[in-house]
């Protein structure tokens, strides 16, 4: 299941800062457009794997207990970042792009060395002294244009002093930049080598993180010719990938390939995304009928449901769970198909199997109390509700799991709790001023002090995040 969620805005100190310094570096419609919160895709298969790529390296770092999420966010350019020391976020398009599972892997590795270095608070701590400089030569700067234009704009000398006080703003400003980008830069490298460090020591190539940043140092070749390399965030991309070449090459397990296991379950979430994020006409270009493999016939089966096809798409998800009659992923695109077909009881069946091969994938869950919902069979509200409530235990952040819930709720007659899911799934999604309404109304329906009431009231009394 490919959804896509809308990221709220929780950003900590760390993360606004961060924010603030790349802001500083880009166009101001780029920087609006980040403004307003990135969307993210959710998917069981996906993020499954990506745990599994990021598992053992987490272990080499040291954080495999720090419970490090996957984030996938709906970009198709090929990027991946750390931006509060606990998720890792990873563009659709960087997996899309990587033709190998060790060539993700790497990347990943590379953010965790960002992870483990502590890069982000030490980021954190440039800029606050950055941002006193700035205070002091403002300060300074501002000082000098007071005194220039209160003795008389038509005097060239205080005009002089004026433009002297800008200078003395821009100077420092220059300056400070520049430190930065070198603070970061070295950052970038710092991560190149612990990377290569954990994939060396899990026992894995360094190659495909070679190959990703080498793939890049071609196609940036031209833009960063003559460009001034101490006003690069990150290294100059031939020196980079020289050095990086230089240490990596050295690793035992250079020449290591991808367990051909894995490297199927890679091309089939490639062929997922594809699937769900690019036009059909894509879709069935990049997998032409001619090619027989399961990533292919995954990718055109749910092409087909997708762009009206039901009744075709369902034979051709058959055909793929004859083949793997225990990939729960196969049962849960029939199911998917079906509710989305408008046939949620039908759903049913598929949307069961995919949980308990799953081991209760909350997502998974989470459609399957859709299905038992939209039924509009009575006799299966009870076991909607127990399902989606176990979902968003798991899933607290998924408004989906609430919106679902509520409607279950609602279907009991348990306004109070209805109310309740519903003021959850809004606050989720943004809408604060919703939640406050819906909480609100479903503290009159609690009683007081029970954790119906509290929840509601917390819901109440929390405040917007800053924008």
């Amino acid at each position: 299941m490919l959804l896509q969620i809308a990221l709220r805005k929780k950003a900590s100190a760390v993360t606004a800062l961060v924010t603030a310094a790349a802001i500083a570096l880009l166009p101001m419609p780029a920087a609006h457009a980040q403004a307003k919160g990135p969307p993210i895709l959710r998917d069981t298969e996906t993020e499954q794997l990506l745990r599994e790529y990021t598992r053992p390296i987490l272990r080499a770092a040291g954080l495999e207990k720090q419970n490090i999420q996957m984030v996938i966010i709906n970009d198709g350019s090929f990027n991946a970042f750390v931006a509060d020391g606990r998720r890792i976020f990873v563009n659709y398009g960087a997996i899309m792009q990587s033709e190998t599972p060790n060539q993700i892997i790497g990347v990943l590795a590379h953010e965790t060395g960002h992870l483990a270095g502590g890069h982000l608070s030490k980021l954190r701590e440039q800029l606050a002294n950055a941002q006193t400089q700035m205070i002091i030569a403002m300060l300074l700067g501002a000082g000098a244009i007071a005194v220039g234009s209160t003795r008389g704009s038509n005097n060239a000398g205080n005009n002089g002093l004026a433009n002297a006080g800008a200078a003395a703003i821009a100077g420092p400003q220059e300056m400070i930049r520049r430190t930065l980008l070198s603070y970061q830069r070295q950052q970038e490298e710092n991560a190149d080598r612990a990377g290569v460090k954990f994939l060396t020591a899990t026992q894995q190539s360094p190659k495909g993180m070679y190959e990703t940043f080498k793939r890049f140092t071609s196609e940036s070749l031209f833009a960063s010719r003559g460009a001034d390399p101490y006003l690069q965030s990150h290294p100059m991309p031939a020196e980079r990938v020289a050095s990086l070449q230089e240490f990596a090459s050295s690793s035992p397990y250079w020449d290591k390939k991808d367990d051909p296991a894995l490297q199927l379950r890679h091309d089939m979430a490639r062929a997922k995304i594809s699937a769900f994020m690019e036009r059909p006409e894509t879709v069935y270009r990049r997998y032409p009928q001619t090619n027989d493999s399961m990533p292919a016939r995954y990718a055109r089966a749910i092409s087909t449901y997708l762009h009206g096809d039901l009744r075709s798409a369902l034979a051709q998800i058959d055909a793929l769970i004859q083949v793997q009659p225990n990939n729960p992923y196969f049962y849960e695109v029939r199911g998917q198909a079906l509710l989305e077909g408008g046939r949620p009881a039908e759903a049913i069946p598929a949307l069961r199997k995919a949980v308990q091969l799953s081991n209760n994938a909350p997502l998974i869950e989470m459609l399957l109390g859709q299905a038992l919902v939209g039924s509009d069979n009575k006799a299966y509200t009870d076991d909607a509700v127990r399902i989606l409530r176990a979902a968003v235990a798991r899933e607290p952040e998924a408004a989906l799991g609430y919106m679902q819930l509520a409607m279950a709720y609602g279907r009991k007659g348990d306004y109070a709790e209805a109310d309740l899911a519903s003021a959850q799934a809004a606050y989720l999604r943004g809408d604060n001023k919703t939640a406050r309404e819906l909480a609100t109304r479903a503290k009159t329906r609690f009683a007081v002090g029970t954790p119906g009431w509290v929840k509601a009231d917390d819901i109440v009394a929390a405040k917007p995040p800053r924008n």
